[in-house]
């Protein structure tokens, strides 16, 4: 789909923000990374939404794109629906309105689809930013530290569609502050440190666990699931070892597959 070969970014004479760096993105991959303040994971994902060149190195691949950057031009006079069917029109989508007001409800949006964007808080305007990212269904969605400012119960909707947008053959790549939040959503984890990714494995102190039993004729790889730990065939049910923080993705993905929820219980000690 995607693929970073070698790929360095300078700015000036300035020390180097990204060597050498490789990454290739799949379809159907969810990767997250994570890193400090300054180590240019910004840079990282503008590269990958096209928006900004390496200095060296190949950036191959021409996945249709959704991206939701770090800095959101909150200042504009336009309303949030104003300004998702102008974005709409410049990627060539004939109509947005229903998907657009679909998403923005979705995501709880203060003062609704007609509020105007420059009255909005941070949060808030993130949410539209998001909203505008998966207008067209993109092939690769790529989030600049998506959860920023968002409320909590918008945390887990945008968990529900990192996992839909997976779920439908589609890829995401992601940065996070918090290494648990990557792990709880990613199916792989990198860390950018001196403008290198490194893989990070989930501890096994990764924190408090819940069981999925699940039953019928369901079907679908749980291989790669990300929060996912462990996988039990019992008779006639299918036991989920999941994150806590991601067993409401997880049971939304089985029961789109087919199987049927015979119990949720809660976090157990991993």
């Amino acid at each position: 789909m995607l693929r970073l070969h070698g790929v360095g970014k300078r700015y000036g004479r300035g020390r180097a923000v990204l060597d050498g760096l490789d990454l290739e993105v799949e379809a159907g991959q969810v990767l997250g990374v994570v890193g400090t303040n300054g180590c240019g994971k910004s840079t990282l994902l503008r590269i990958l939404a096209g928006v900004s060149r390496p200095t060296e190195g190949v950036r191959a691949g021409s996945p249709s794109l959704g991206y939701v950057p770090d800095r959101f031009p909150a200042a504009t006079r336009m309303s949030a629906l104003g300004y998702l069917r102008h974005l709409g029109r410049i990627s060539g989508l004939s109509t947005v309105d229903e998907r657009a007001v679909a998403l923005l409800e979705r995501l709880a949006l203060e003062g609704g689809p007609k509020a105007p964007i420059r009255r909005l808080s941070k949060g808030n305007a993130q949410k539209v930013a998001l909203a505008q990212a998966l207008l067209g269904d993109p092939e690769l969605l790529v989030l600049d530290e998506p959860w920023s400012g968002l409320d909590p119960a918008a945390h887990g909707v945008l968990g529900e569609l990192i996992a839909e947008t997976r779920e439908r053959g589609a890829a995401v790549v992601f940065t996070a502050h918090r290494e648990d939040v990557a792990h709880d959503h990613a199916s792989r984890v990198f860390r950018l440190t001196e403008g290198k990714l490194r893989a990070v494995e989930a501890s096994d102190e990764h924190g408090p666990c819940a069981r999925i039993r699940l039953r019928g004729p369901g079907s679908g790889d749980w291989s790669g699931e990300p929060g996912l730990f462990g996988i039990t065939v019992n008779g006639e049910h299918l036991d989920l070892t999941v994150a806590a923080g991601r067993s409401d993705a997880i049971l939304l993905t089985a029961l789109r597959r087919g199987w049927s929820v015979v119990a949720v219980d809660t976090p157990v000690a991993k």
